[in-house]
C-alpha cells in the first residue's frame, strides 16, 4: 500500500448499552449524527458517521448496545449490532472504564471470540477513573487474547481521540471513498428530525415510558420562504401514556417540541415549524413498518 494512497474504511463501534458509543461518534464527525441520553438503549439502529482524515475516508457505526433482549424490538436492536459487527474492516469495543458491567462485556467478548473478530479495546470516560484503575483493566481484558490494539478516551472531552482516529485512518484499507467528502451521514433527514424529537422525549420523561413510545415523521414541506414545516407523530401504547407526553394541558408536549425545534434550526439552518401529535398505538413495537426507518429486521 503506497502512503499517500486514498484509503477508505468501516469501523463498528460496540458495546453494551450507556457505554457513551453515541458520545464518541459525535465527537469523532464533529456534530450531532446520534442522539445522547443518560438512558440506557438510546440508540435504536446503526448510524453511520463519515470522518475524513487525511487521504483516509472511515465510516463509523454507532449500533445499539448489546444485551439480552427480551422484547422483538430489543432483539431487532441487538441483531442490528451484530450485523454491524459483520460487515465491517474495525471493531471497536467501547467499554465505560467508570461503571463496568463485567458481565454484558465478557459476553460481548465471548461472542466476537466465537465469531472469530479481533478488536481493538476503547477504555471510555477516562475522565472519572484513576490511571491505576485504567491500567489494570487494560490488562484484565487484554488478557483475552482478541484485542490487537488499546486506547484510554474520553468520548466527552476528546482525550484519546486523535490517536483512536489516527490509527484508523492509518490502517484503513486502500480503496475509493464511498461517500462525498462533506457528508457526515447516511441518515435521511426526515429519519433525524424525528431522532432528535425522540432525544428530548426521553430527557424530559423518567422511568420506562421513553422504552414504549416512537417518533415518526409523516410530513416535510419546504416552504417558498425557505422555512420548512415538519410534521411528526409519537406513538405511545396506552392512552395514560398519551396522557403524561402531552402533560398538564399540553405543556410537556410543548415543551419538547420547542427543545427539538431549536436543534432542528440549527441543524437544518433554516426555520422550522414543527407540529407533534400524539397518537395512541398499542402494539407499535410488533409492526414491522415501525422497523423499517430505523433498518431493523422485524423477524430478527
Amino acid at each position: 500500500m503506497t502512503e499517500d494512497a486514498i484509503r477508505c474504511g468501516f469501523v463498528a463501534l460496540v458495546g453494551a448499552p450507556n457505554a457513551g458509543k453515541s458520545t464518541l461518534i459525535n465527537r469523532l464527525v464533529g456534530t450531532k449524527v446520534s442522539i445522547v441520553t443518560p438512558k440506557a438503549q438510546t440508540t435504536r439502529a446503526r448510524v453511520l458517521g463519515i470522518v475524513m482524515r487525511g487521504v483516509s475516508q472511515l465510516i463509523f457505526m454507532d449500533t445499539p448496545g448489546i444485551h439480552s433482549p427480551r422484547r422483538g424490538l430489543e432483539r431487532a436492536m441487538v441483531e442490528s449490532a451484530w450485523r454491524g459487527v459483520a460487515d465491517t474492516d474495525h471493531i471497536a469495543l467501547l467499554i465505560d472504564a467508570s461503571s463496568i458491567r463485567k458481565p454484558d462485556v465478557y459476553a460481548i467478548i465471548k461472542q466476537l471470540d466465537e465469531l472469530g473478530h479481533k478488536a481493538i479495546l476503547v477504555l471510555n470516560k477516562i475522565d472519572l477513573v484513576p490511571r491505576s484503575a485504567l491500567l489494570e483493566l487494560s490488562a484484565e481484558f487484554n488478557s483475552t487474547g482478541i484485542f490487537i490494539e488499546t486506547f484510554m478516551i474520553s468520548g466527552l472531552t476528546g482525550d484519546g481521540v486523535e490517536d483512536l482516529l489516527n490509527f484508523l485512518a492509518g490502517h484503513a484499507s486502500e480503496g475509493p471513498w464511498l461517500f462525498p467528502e462533506d457528508q457526515i451521514s447516511d441518515m435521511p433527514q426526515r429519519l433525524m428530525a424525528a431522532e432528535i424529537t425522540r432525544e428530548k422525549l426521553f430527557l424530559q420523561l423518567h422511568q420506562e415510558l421513553p422504552y414504549s413510545l416512537t417518533v415518526e415523521t409523516e410530513g416535510w414541506e419546504d416552504r417558498r420562504d425557505g422555512s420548512v414545516k415538519i410534521d411528526q407523530v409519537i406513538y405511545v401504547r396506552r392512552d395514560s401514556q398519551k396522557a403524561i407526553v402531552l402533560g398538564h394541558g399540553g405543556s410537556r408536549v410543548k415543551s419538547v417540541g420547542q427543545a427539538a425545534r431549536l436543534e432542528l434550526v440549527t441543524m437544518l439552518d433554516r426555520r422550522v415549524h414543527l407540529f407533534l401529535f400524539v397518537k395512541v398505538r398499542e402494539k407499535w413495537v410488533d409492526d414491522r413498518e415501525r422497523f423499517e426507518p430505523w433498518g431493523l429486521r422485524h423477524d430478527a
